[in-house]
C-alpha cells in the first residue's frame, strides 16, 4: 500500500463526497417516485373496490332460504329470545355468517345487530368472541345474556383477578357461548391469546364479532388505534369467520374495512338507512347563547314536558356550562363527557336512564352502549363534525319505533370552528357536507343522508317527516338570487383587506362588509349567503394560528374578473339581492357563452393553504 499525501487523500475524499451525494439525490428521487406510484396504485385498488362494492352487496333474499338450522333458529327465536319473528336482514346475517362467510352488515340502530350474533351462538354451541368499544355496553349484554340462560362471561381491567382467572378456566374448558371483551383488553392479553389458539385447534372456536366496526377505520368517524390490533385475527385464524356490525359506513369505509380485515369477498348486508319515524329539521342558532338557551329551554319546558332526550354539544366545557344554565332555567338535566370519572358517568346515565334527569348535555362521548327505547328528542347543540356521526347519534332518538325529533341547530360560526380544527382533507370533506346538509332548503333531509351512505332512495320514503318536505307541501314558491354582483363585492373587501395584512374573521368580515357596501339585508341573512359560497367554493376558509386555538379566516381563490352567474335558491325574501331574470341570463349568455360554465379562476391574492402566525 503506497503512503497517501494530504493532498489526494483530501482529492480522493472529495471525490467520494460527490459521488455519495449524487447517488443519494438519486436515492430520494426514486424513494419519492416509490411513493408517489404506492399512492397512485392504492388510490386504483380503493377506485374499483368502490366500483365492485354495489354488486357485492347482498340482497337479504339471498341468503333467506332454507338451511339446515332453519327450524332451530325459529324455535331459538320464539322459546330462547321471545321474538314472533325476524326484523328486516337479521336472518339473512345469521345465515350467512353460520355458512361460514365473513359478513359486514351495516344495520340503523335500533336494528337488532346484537341478535345476529347471539342467535348464531346459541346455535353453533362454540365459542363466540364479541370484541365491543364500552365496558358498559358490554355489562348491558351480559345482563340480558344471563337472563336467557347463555353461558357468558367478560374479561377487563376492571375485573379482578380472581375473576379474571375464573373466566380463563371457563374460556379454556369450553364453558363459554359467548365472550366479550374490549379492543384495548384484546390487543394486550397473552394468555387470552393462547386460550383461543388452544380452542381453535380443538375446533371449538366459532367466530369473531367487531361490533362498531367502523371504529377499524380512519376514514370513520370513530376511529379508534385499538381496533388496528384486530387486523390479525385473519393471520392467526384463518377459517374462523369474522362478523362486523354497524350503524353507520359509507362505501370508502367498508371497503377500507375489508382491507384492514382482510376480508375482501365479505357479504355485504345493508338495512335501509331511512328511519321512517324520526323527524329530521335544521334550525338556525342565534349567535347570542341566551337566544340560542332559551329556544332549547321552551322546547324541554313545553313540547317535550315529561319526555327523555339527548344535547349534543361540542366540548365537555360547552356540556358542563349548558347543562348549569338550562339547570338554573328549573330543567332537571344533567352533562356528561370522557373527563368524567368512570363511577360518576354510570350515575349520570343511570338517573338519566330511569328519567331522574329529562336530558343529558354531552358530547359524543355519550353515545355507544345507550339502551334507552323512549328517547323523543335529539338535539344537537352544535354542528356536527360529519354526517355519520350525525346520523349514529341522532338515531339514539325513537328506538321503540315512535315519532321523535332531531333537530340541528346550525350557524356558521359553529361550522366554521369545525372547519378550522379539521386535521386533513378528509375531515374537511366531511365537514363540508355537514354544510351542504344544513343550509339545503329543499332537497330532503333523508334523501341527503341516503346519497351520503350511497342508499338507495324513494320519494316515497319521507312521507313529509322532514322540515323540506314539510315545507315543500305547503305550497310555498322559491326564490332565486343572482349572487354574481354581491361576490365580486366580496372578492374586493378581501382583495382591499389583503393589501393591508388584515385577516378577515366572520366578524370582521360581515363588519367590512356592512360599513363598505351597507346591504339591505339582516346579517343572519349575510351569513346564509356567504354559507352558500362556501358550500360552492366560490368562498375558502384559510387557517390561523394563535397560541391558544386555530382561527379561521374567511379569503378566496378568485380573482374578481368573473361575470358568471352564482344562482342561489331560497325561500326567504332576501332585501336588495338580484333576483335571477331568465330574460337577462338569456341575454347575456347568447353574447357571451363562454363566461356560463365553470368555478372561479384560481388566483394567488390569497391561498388556502398559507398559513399565518396571528399577531399578539
Amino acid at each position: 500500500m503506497f503512503p497517501l499525501s494530504s493532498d489526494a487523500y483530501i482529492q480522493k475524499q472529495n471525490k467520494l463526497d460527490q459521488e455519495l451525494q449524487k447517488l443519494q439525490e438519486e436515492h430520494s428521487k426514486i424513494s419519492a417516485k416509490i411513493k408517489i406510484i404506492k399512492q397512485e396504485k392504492e388510490e386504483l385498488r380503493v377506485q374499483y373496490a368502490l366500483s365492485c362494492l354495489k354488486n357485492k352487496r347482498s340482497k337479504a333474499s339471498e341468503w333467506t332460504q332454507d338451511y339446515s338450522w332453519s327450524e332451530s333458529l325459529k324455535q331459538l327465536l320464539r322459546e330462547k329470545f321471545q321474538f314472533g319473528d325476524f326484523r328486516p336482514q337479521q336472518l339473512a346475517a345469521i345465515n350467512a355468517t353460520l355458512s361460514g362467510k365473513d359478513v359486514l352488515v351495516i344495520m340503523p340502530t335500533a336494528g337488532g345487530k346484537s341478535l345476529i350474533y347471539q342467535m348464531a351462538a346459541a346455535y353453533e354451541k362454540k365459542l363466540t368472541v364479541v370484541i365491543s368499544p364500552l365496558i358498559s355496553l358490554i355489562e348491558d349484554q351480559l345482563r340480558y345474556l344471563n337472563t336467557i340462560g347463555m353461558k357468558v362471561a367478560t374479561i377487563n381491567s376492571e375485573k379482578s383477578s380472581t375473576e379474571k382467572q375464573e373466566v380463563m378456566r371457563d374460556l379454556k374448558d369450553n364453558k363459554l357461548n359467548i365472550i366479550l371483551l374490549t379492543p384495548e383488553y384484546f390487543a394486550k392479553t397473552k394468555i387470552f391469546m393462547n386460550n383461543l389458539t388452544k380452542l381453535y385447534k380443538e375446533r371449538n372456536l366459532g367466530r369473531f364479532v367487531i361490533d362498531e366496526v367502523h371504529c377499524c377505520s380512519n376514514w370513520g368517524h370513530d376511529f379508534r388505534t385499538d381496533y388496528m390490533a384486530l387486523s390479525l385475527l385473519k393471520s392467526q385464524f384463518p377459517d374462523i369467520p369474522i362478523l362486523g356490525l354497524t350503524a353507520t359506513a359509507t362505501p370508502a369505509v367498508i371497503v377500507d374495512i375489508q382491507k384492514i380485515l382482510e376480508i375482501p369477498d365479505s357479504v355485504i348486508i345493508t338495512s335501509p338507512y331511512n328511519r321512517p319515524n324520526l323527524f329530521y329539521k335544521v334550525v338556525h342558532k342565534s349567535n347570542n347563547q341566551n337566544e340560542s338557551l332559551k329556544y332549547v329551554a321552551e322546547l324541554l319546558r313545553n313540547k317535550y314536558n315529561g319526555k327523555s332526550g339527548i344535547i349534543y354539544v361540542a366540548t365537555q366545557r360547552e356540556a358542563e356550562n349548558i347543562s348549569q344554565m338550562l339547570r338554573q332555567e328549573g330543567l332537571a338535566v344533567s352533562y356528561y363527557h370522557a373527563g368524567m370519572e368512570p363511577h360518576v358517568k354510570q350515575k349520570v346515565q343511570r338517573k338519566w336512564t330511569g328519567n331522574v334527569y329529562q336530558a343529558i348535555v354531552a358530547t359524543v362521548a355519550f353515545g355507544m352502549g345507550i339502551d334507552k327505547p323512549d328517547v323523543k328528542f335529539v338535539i344537537h347543540y352544535s354542528a356536527p363534525r360529519s354526517l355519520e356521526g350525525f346520523y349514529q347519534e341522532s338515531g339514539r332518538a325513537g328506538r321503540d319505533g315512535s315519532r321523535a325529533d332531531c333537530i340541528l341547530m346550525y350557524n356558521l360560526s359553529d361550522w366554521l370552528r369545525n372547519f378550522a380544527i379539521a386535521g386533513n382533507k378528509k375531515d374537511e370533506n366531511s365537514i363540508m357536507d355537514t354544510l351542504q346538509y344544513c343550509i339545503e332548503t329543499f332537497e330532503c333531509r333523508r334523501k341527503l343522508i341516503a346519497k351520503h351512505f350511497d342508499d338507495e332512495w324513494q320519494s316515497t320514503d319521507c312521507n313529509s317527516m322532514c322540515d323540506n318536505c314539510k315545507l315543500s307541501g305547503s305550497n310555498k314558491d322559491a326564490l332565486t338570487y343572482n349572487l354574481r354582483d354581491t361576490f365580486n363585492a366580496l372578492v374586493n373587501i378581501i382583495k382591499i383587506a389583503s393589501k393591508k395584512d388584515v385577516d378577515l374573521t366572520l366578524k370582521k368580515f360581515l363588519d367590512s362588509w356592512f360599513s363598505n357596501c351597507k346591504p339591505k339585508f339582516s346579517r343572519d341573512q349575510a351569513e346564509k349567503v356567504i354559507a352558500f359560497l362556501l358550500s360552492k367554493q366560490y368562498l375558502i376558509v384559510r387557517r390561523g394560528y394563535n397560541l391558544v386555538k386555530t382561527i379561521p379566516y374567511i379569503c378566496t381563490n378568485h380573482d374578481g374578473s368573473s361575470d358568471q352567474d352564482i344562482l342561489m335558491k331560497t325561500l326567504e325574501v332576501i332585501p336588495g339581492l338580484n333576483q335571477y331574470s331568465e330574460k337577462e341570463y338569456k341575454k347575456r349568455h347568447l353574447q357571451s357563452p363562454s363566461s356560463s360554465s365553470g368555478h372561479p379562476n384560481s388566483s394567488n391574492d390569497c391561498s388556502p393553504i398559507t398559513q399565518k402566525r396571528i399577531k399578539k
